[in-house]
């Protein structure tokens, strides 16, 4: 039962490191990819990694790809994840096209500031300063042109018709955005759930609370993940655990065997030996834990001792975050603090601290 145990406690660990959520890019030097997007390639996330609609994907020339479901494919240009915007813009560099038909339906993304515009179709080019060509929508016998809706009072050259009125996601403090020669280029989306401005604020990472949910919380920023080392990081992480994990495993292992033989020896009716086996446990007794010093953790989830002034969050033992109100057990002699669940299970099956391997306990044979 105790090889069981300590079993299932090592392998949703290593588990859970195997499929860590990690920033992604589709190429070196590209955007970073993080939450609440998610890139898009098979064997490398897992859905709750990102958040539903912000997935992404990668061209074979290294593009990023957001695929809007009544809109179809733009590529991204820039991602701001401090403002929560998107910047994007057509494969085929023909935005006023692509803005006669958009639709965000079915997607977390809204538009900006909207500026609207008349669109004309004219037999001849030229017809006045105050019409902005649209080179990629025009052809050899008709001539597309655009002009700020305000500025048109609907007189127009016999040559020329209204296509159609367009509002045009821009920028606020773009004044002259058809003039700039923005018409081809990008637009906004922004959105505003999830909310992870906060996370961005603290310079920590935003993600979901569990794999189950969809609320979102801050997780402290590992450093290394931003300067592209998550993959070394997670292969250290693996090292880590498989060799206190795997102590864990020997110590349970041998537990078990112990105590199956200890049972035989007492059904064979020989107590001489079954006193030596029992004097062989490896784990200390009930009255000898209970008297290591025990704490709830307040709101600042700060542990006791110096040993912990590093900053370490996460319990040792399982590897979970330490949250308020949790309750701590700290060993005397090194001052090393575990989840009180977890270190009493481990001190009933070993005699050291999992941390240090001191034993917590001067007189324990």
């Amino acid at each position: 039962m105790n090889f069981l145990f300590h079993l299932f406690i090592l392998f949703p660990v290593i588990y859970t490191l195997e499929n860590s959520c990690q920033n992604s890019w589709c190429s070196e030097n590209n955007i970073l990819i993080r939450f609440p997007f998610r890139l898009e390639v098979e064997g490398d996330q897992y859905s709750y990694c990102g958040y539903p609609g912000f997935e992404l994907s990668c061209t074979n020339d290294s593009r990023i790809i957001l695929t809007l479901p009544y809109s179809g494919v733009f590529y991204v240009r820039e991602i701001d994840y401090l403002r929560q915007y998107i910047q994007v813009y057509d494969p085929q560099r023909c935005l006023p096209n692509r803005l006669l038909s958009l639709n965000l339906s079915g997607s977390p993304f809204v538009t900006g500031f909207l500026t609207n515009y008349t669109l004309l179709s004219c037999s001849t080019p030229n017809i006045g300063s105050q019409f902005i060509p649209v080179d990629c929508l025009s052809s050899s016998t008709h001539f597309v042109s655009v002009i700020p809706s305000l500025s048109f009072t609907g007189s127009l050259p016999q040559s020329c018709y209204v296509i159609r009125n367009l509002s045009v996601p821009v920028d606020s403090s773009y004044q002259d955005f058809f003039l700039n020669n923005q018409l081809s280029e990008d637009f906004e989306l922004t959105w505003s759930s999830p909310n992870c401005r906060y996370c961005e604020l603290q310079d920590d990472m935003c993600g979901l609370e569990s794999r189950n949910s969809d609320q979102v919380r801050c997780f402290s920023n590992n450093t290394n993940q931003q300067t592209g080392h998550s993959q070394n990081n997670l292969l250290i992480s693996r090292i880590i655990i498989l060799c206190v994990g795997g102590t864990a495993f020997l110590c349970a292992v041998a537990t078990g065997c112990l105590s199956r033989y200890s049972r035989r020896r007492i059904i064979s009716d020989e107590p001489a030996i079954t006193i030596n086996i029992t004097r062989m446990g490896v784990g200390l007794d009930e009255s000898t834990i209970e008297s290591f010093e025990k704490i709830v953790l307040g709101e600042s989830r700060r542990l006791p001792g110096v040993e912990h002034n590093d900053g370490t969050r996460c319990c040792p033992i399982c590897l979970s975050e330490y949250n308020s109100k949790d309750v701590i057990r700290c060993i005397p002699e090194c001052r090393h603090c575990f989840h009180a669940h977890c270190i009493d299970e481990w001190l009933r099956m070993n005699s050291t601290c999992p941390v240090c391997r001191n034993s917590p306990s001067p007189h324990f044979p």
